[in-house]
């Protein structure tokens, strides 16, 4: 087997993949609208067929586009994209205004953060308490903006983790690069240590308490403080619901 031609064919259908997402998250290819004929295509990027259709069986498992006989791929409409594909939020992140694919995430965690740090009062386990506490205290110890990141996400995991319900805990990882993006926001604030600590703290304790009410009312604290935040680093409005 020829492994430099395998790894040039592997590389070249990832790129596929990712400049044809780009193009449908970004609207240069709208719902509605076909991909460019598979001839076309496979001059552009110069792949044969089966590397196309490669490339392109990944964009259907995504729900961007859906293959019609004698009609081609069509990209799919936006509400039937797979938002938490990983690969579709980072092409989300990259191709729309920082403000608006914000005020979209922040919605989304006013929704379930505060019902889930909630359900994790009443579910977690003495383990599942420690390991909440655990990424707490390295977020303490962190010293920069950078090195909170990876406790802070931590710290989220483990809450949804703690619910004991598989799809909260499913939803709390697939959004893990998106909230990563969102804590990097907040982050640009010149006190951010200072700011997030005393506010995940009060969510950590009312958990370890089994205080649900107590958790969920901290945890609507905490969104309310990171969406006013960002309003301040993103110029005002641009959360604004």
């Amino acid at each position: 087997m020829d492994y430099r031609n395998l790894e040039k064919r592997k590389s070249m259908h990832a790129r596929i993949v990712q400049e044809l997402g780009m193009q449908i998250v970004g609207g240069t290819l709208a719902p509605g609208q076909r991909l460019p004929p598979e001839p076309s295509l496979c001059e552009t990027y110069g792949v044969s067929r089966p590397v196309l259709r490669e490339a392109t069986r990944v964009l259907v498992a995504k729900g961007l586009v859906v293959s019609k006989p004698r009609v081609g791929s069509v990209v799919r409409p936006r509400e039937e994209w797979h938002m938490l594909d990983p690969d579709v939020l980072f092409w989300t992140v990259n191709s729309i205004p920082e403000g608006e694919f914000f005020r979209s995430l922040m919605t989304v965690r006013q929704i379930i953060e505060p019902a889930a740090a909630a359900l994790a009062a009443i579910s977690a386990t003495d383990e599942d308490i420690a390991r909440i506490g655990a990424a707490y205290a390295r977020m303490e110890d962190a010293t920069t903006a950078q090195a909170l990141l990876e406790p802070d996400l931590e710290f989220h995991r483990a809450i949804m983790g703690a619910t004991h319900n598989d799809m909260l805990a499913y939803i709390g990882n697939m959004l893990s690069l998106a909230l990563s993006e969102s804590i990097k926001l907040t982050s640009r604030h010149p006190n951010t240590h200072a700011l997030s600590l005393p506010r995940h703290k009060a969510i950590y304790t009312a958990i370890a308490h089994r205080d649900a009410l107590a958790a969920r009312q901290a945890s609507v604290v905490q969104l309310d403080n990171a969406k006013a935040d960002a309003n301040s680093i993103l110029g005002g409005a641009a959360l604004e619901t």
